[in-house]
Parts: structure tokens; sequence; C-alpha cells
């Protein structure tokens, strides 16, 4: 069959009736999108400068013609108006917007498609909505983004990749960038900062960008084996193609616009969604001491299980997880074949259980599918009814290696399964991290036990490689998290496992990555539970790295379900200062790169007319050398005092601030 274009580049000809150019403005008139009708092309500007020249739209399709469009009208409408979350960094938004949606119909009025643009405060965004009576092949999108001044305009992002994002962030100037996963952060010539990602990603491949042989970056689908792009209804929405916009790197991070392009929550009863600290069964297995098999190294025992029970319960901790429980894993790089209910003779997941209920902690389950999706899907609804019998509510998943047929993980089949899984679990009242995931495009909204994901380096990258830099966990809060939670596992305080620490009591490490280390100071350790923004935090250590220690005090005190977050002050990939409220008590994390540096930090965002007694964990002053130590140093501070931080090279600062009344 012959394929057919149904480009928007295409209908210049036949849309002399509609107006040439109408622009959309934010309330606040400082971001617009200018859409001209004669080319068929949006652009982007802040303050009047432009950040996106005028660049194509479109999405190329075959089985059919879609010739012969003509212009229908232009709608424009606003929005405005306050919703609220179980969880989240905020768990209240204001959702305040206007909007402008153009109309196109073909020469028998059996096919429209509207092209939907908003223009927010702090960004811009825009996606089609097709309606045809027949089902389409997608073979490419025509998206554009020819950034203005891409000599000078500066970029940090990862390759696009449309099997991993477990790669190290580069700066460049945007002229040099080939391809990139999104999020994609950028400044401009004239200093406006920005960010292209995508909101509400269904049933479509997730978007990369990539230059094309004409030397301009645009939109890339992550194709299936036949090279399709997507089969989708006649009637369909595509995700939004969403630029964040703001003066300072900050104001991406305090954006809502992702989230406020999602739907509103599917799930009507969402008690049994709660944020929780959890520690587990999991690090060992990275440095090697510990396996996910059963034998004498096997980390999911049932003793093992029950100490950890105790220290959860004793410290202030709502979960546990535990890797290896299930058999299966001893086909690892053969078949990928796991049973998802089965434990390992050594684990006795129902005395497990018991004692967990008995002990007030929440159990974890975990389900790595090593890339064999249809015999996970064949499992899951077994599997979910048994693990809701258990009591469990929280499982995590994993997708290591390649999908079985051929399928990459960011196609249209992947983020169909993924979204599968996120249904089925909250039907059975289950919570979910992701690892290896499909990227965050705002569904928590929607789905609200889609609690946080993986999808970018994670801890674990410390136990056998060179690593994650100080000056990429400062780059993090600016990039990948800007899409949304990360289930990084932070919180190792045993910073060099390099050599047996039999004499302190610790575990003793001399695996084939011997000269391995944690790349920042044990105070930014602590500070990174609270600028890794995750409604599920571990702490990633080994128990024992624990006990007694005075730092761990933090931890203890410190609430995952927090009620509002406000990034300070930060440049990208040099320092950030973060903030989140739980209730009354505050949390302040901040992290420097490789270089020392002191902030002085105003405490305007306490409470007025409250005195706290805040509780500073902060480098010692030979952190550089020895970056296991630390300081502890309490006092009472308001909204009026100026907090100084002082970090070591790559090291950090954590605070509680805790009202004297309480």
């Amino acid at each position: 069959m012959m394929k057919r274009l149904f480009a928007l580049g295409s209908m210049t000809a036949l849309l002399g009736a509609c107006t040439p150019s109408t622009t959309l403005l934010s309330p606040d008139g400082r971001n617009s999108v200018a859409f001209d009708a004669a080319t068929m092309t949006y652009a982007v500007l802040r303050d009047g400068d432009t950040l996106i020249r005028p660049s194509a739209l479109g999405i190329a399709a075959q089985e059919r013609d879609f010739s012969g469009f003509r212009f229908g009208v232009v709608h424009h409408t606003s929005g405005d108006r306050e919703w609220s979350q179980p969880w989240g960094e905020n768990k209240t938004h204001r959702d305040r917007y206007n909007e402008m949606t153009v109309e196109l119909h073909n020469s028998d009025d059996r096919t429209e498609l509207c092209l939907r643009f908003r223009a927010y405060d702090d960004g811009v965004a825009f996606r089609y909505e097709l309606n045809a009576p027949d089902s389409l092949t997608v073979t490419d999108e025509l998206t554009e983004f020819r950034f203005a001044d891409e000599e000078t305009a500066i970029s940090w992002s990862i390759p696009g990749n449309f099997e991993t994002y477990e790669l190290q962030y580069r700066e460049q100037p945007v002229a040099g960038v080939r391809d990139a996963n999104t999020p994609f952060t950028f400044r401009s010539g004239k200093g406006a900062y920005g960010s292209v990602h995508e909101a509400a990603l269904y049933d479509y491949p997730e978007m990369v960008l990539r230059r094309d042989a004409e030397g301009v970056l645009k939109a890339d689908l992550a194709p299936l084996p036949n090279g399709v792009k997507a089969y989708i209804p006649g009637r369909f929405t595509t995700p939004w193609r969403t630029v964040q916009l703001g003066d300072k790197p900050v104001d991406l991070i305090n954006s809502s616009l992702i989230l406020n392009l999602n739907e509103p929550s599917k799930i009507a009863d969402t008690s049994w969604i709660k944020p929780q600290k959890y520690v587990g069964v999991w690090w060992g297995m990275h440095l090697g001491t510990q396996v996910w098999t059963m034998g004498p190294r096997h980390g999911a025992t049932t003793e093992n299980a029950l100490r950890h029970i105790d220290f959860a319960a004793a410290n202030n901790i709502q979960g546990v997880l535990f890797e290896g429980w299930n058999q299966g894993w001893e086909n690892w790089g053969g078949s990928q074949h796991f049973d998802y209910v089965e434990p390992y003779a050594d684990f006795d997941l129902e005395r497990i259980a018991a004692y967990a209920r008995e002990k007030g902690v929440e159990l974890w389950m975990h389900a790595e599918t090593g890339g064999n999706i249809p015999e996970f899907e064949e499992q899951m609804e077994r599997a979910f009814a048994r693990y809701a019998e258990l009591g469990v509510h929280t499982l995590k998943t994993g997708y290591a290696g390649g999908f079985k047929g051929g399928y990459l993980h960011h196609s249209q089949y992947g983020v169909q399964h993924y979204q599968r899984v996120v249904e089925t679990a909250a039907r059975y009242g289950i919570m979910l991290d992701v690892h290896e995931p499909i990227k965050e495009t705002g569904i928590r909204r929607t789905w609200p036990n889609m609690m946080t994901r993986e999808g970018a380096r994670g801890m674990e990258w410390n136990a056998w490689s060179e690593g994650n830099s100080a000056e990429y966990l400062s780059t993090l809060p600016f990039v990948r998290l800007l899409a949304g939670p990360m289930d990084y596992t932070p919180g190792i305080f045993d910073i060099d496992y390099s050599t047996a620490k039999a004499d302190k009591g610790r575990i003793e490490w001399n695996g084939p990555n011997a000269h391995c280390c944690i790349k920042t100071t044990l105070a930014r350790q602590i500070a990174n539970w609270v600028i890794i923004y995750s409604p599920l935090q571990m702490a990633a250590d080994f128990i024992e790295n624990y006990e007694g220690h005075p730092a761990f005090r933090f931890f203890r005190d410190f609430d995952a379900d927090c009620d509002r977050s406000v990034a300070l002050q930060g440049e990208i990939g040099d320092y950030i200062v973060l903030a989140r409220r739980a209730g009354d008590r505050w949390f302040l994390g901040a992290g420097t790169n490789g270089e020392a540096r002191t902030l002085a930090q105003p405490l305007s965002f306490l409470e007025d007319g409250v005195t706290y007694t805040a509780t500073i964990y902060a480098d010692a002053p030979d952190s550089a050398r020895n970056p296991e130590n630390y300081r502890i140093e309490r006092r009472t501070v308001t909204s009026a005092d100026t907090l100084e931080i002082a970090m070591a090279a790559r090291g950090g600062q954590a605070v509680t601030f805790i009202p004297e009344n309480e």
C-alpha cells in the first residue's frame, strides 16, 4: 500500500482563509506561543525574545490521504483553579493558563485535527487531537524545536536512547546536540532557562530530540520492530509537547507545568496510597557481598528479613524491601524466567508477612522481569492478588535487559505495558516503584499509585563503575527530576568501602570492584534525602552502618510525606539548595559539586512567628579529605534569620527545623 503523508506543513495552500498569525499569551504576559497558519509553524517567546524559532508541526501516517484540509475555527479560553493530590512535592497546585485551539477539517468533513496550545506563567505546551473515521499507522512525528541562538544557547541532557536513561549528563551548546532524551534543559543566549519534555504519555512512544538531515532538532519517536512508530485509533490525543520556562534554574524545579497537563486522579479512594521511608536487602547485591539467588550469600533470608523489620520498627521507618526473595533468579542471563509468587525455601514469606504486620511495618515485594514482558503479564493478576492477600501495598518492579521480541523499552509497546501494570496494581491497592521505567510525564496525578521511578544513574553505579560525581548530583535536580520523583536510593554512610572495615563493625568488602567508592561526603548523602525527591525514600546502606550512628537521626526525623517544596537557589551542575515541609516541620538539603562553597540562605520560607530548633548536619573542616567526617550543630532560628551553608568539595548540608513547642 502506498504511504501517504499527513503533514501539517503541506496544507499551506489550503488555509488561505486563516488568520496568518495568532499569538497566545500566558496569564502574566511573559510567555507566548506564536502560531503561523501560512507556514503551519509555532514559535515560543519569553518577554518578547524568541527562544524557539518558527518550527514545523505535523504527524506522518499511512493508509489514508489527509489532503484537502481547510481552516475551521480558532477557540480561545482560559482556566484558573486549584487542585490537590494525595502526595507530591507539593500537595496543592494552581492550574492557571490561557488556551488556544485551532481546528482543521478535510474536504469531506470526516476528519478533524485540533492543535491545542496552552500558555502558563511557567511554560507553554501543545498537542495534536485527531478525530478520524479509521485507525492510523503513525510513521513519524514532524514536530521541530528550532532553538534560537543555537551557538550561544547551552544545554544539559543525556543522549537520545530508546532503551535506557542511565547515562551521563552533557553540558554543551545546543548547536552541538545530535540527539537527547527529555527533559532537555537549556539556557538561552539571553539568559532565560527552559526545559523541553512531554506530559501525559499514554499509548504512544516516547519522544527524543534528534537532529535531522537538515540540521534541525525534531521529535523522534521510539519505533516498533517493524519500524512503525505507533498504531492509533481514529480518535486520539497525543502527549503534550512541553517547554518549561523561568528566569533562574530553580524556577524550573518549582514549576507545576507537567502535572497541570495531566488529568485528575482516576482512583476514587486514595487513602491507601501513602508515602513512606524504607530500608531493605539491596546494596549488598551490588557490592557483591550478597546475591539474589539462594545459597551461602543469599540476602533475602528469613533471618535477614526479621532483622530488617525490627530495625525499621525501631527507627520510624515504614517499609522493608527484599530483592531476590522469589524463585527464578538462577535463570538470570538465560530464559529470564521468574516465579512472582513462590519464594525461595530460605525465605518464609508467610512468617515474614505476619511479623511485619505485627510490628506495624509494610512489607515490599520485588518483581524483576528481566525483559520477559509476556511472562510477567501472564502472571500479573495472580501475583498481585497474592501480594494483596499478604497485606502488601508496595511493589518494586524491574526491567533490566532487553525486551523479548525485539521491542524497545520506550516504544509504544513498552508504554502500553507500563500502563497496564499501573492500572492492574491500582485494582489491587498496590503502589509502584519502577526501575528501568518509561520516563515520568506526570501521570502520577492521574494514577497516584505510580509513586516513583528510577530512570537515571542511581546509587548502584557507585558500586561497580566510576560512579556518580558530585557534579552529576548537582545536575540531576535541573534535568531528570523536572520529570518527577526518582528512586535514587540515597544515604550510603560507609563512604569508602574499598577496604575491609571489620575493626569498625562494618561489612567487609573485598569484591572485584574494590576501587569503587561514594564520591561525596557523608553530609551530602544525608542532604540527598531532601534534594532527590521521592515519596518512597530509601536508606540504602547496610542497616549495620546506621545502628548507633548519630547522623542517622536525620532519617528517623525525616518525613517522606511532604506538603510543600521550594527550590531556593542553585546553578545547574554547581550547587542546589532545596527545602520541603511535612506538617509543621521543614527539612533542608544543600549540595555542591567538586568545588567547596559557602552560601547564605535566608530562612524566609519558615512560618512567621514560629521559633524552630535547627539541627544542622554539616561537613567537618576536613571532610574533603575524610568524607565520613561530619559535625552536628543545634541552634534556635526564626524566619528572620539567615543560615550560612558551608560545604566542602563534593559536600553538602542537611537541616531539620522543628518547632520548639512541638
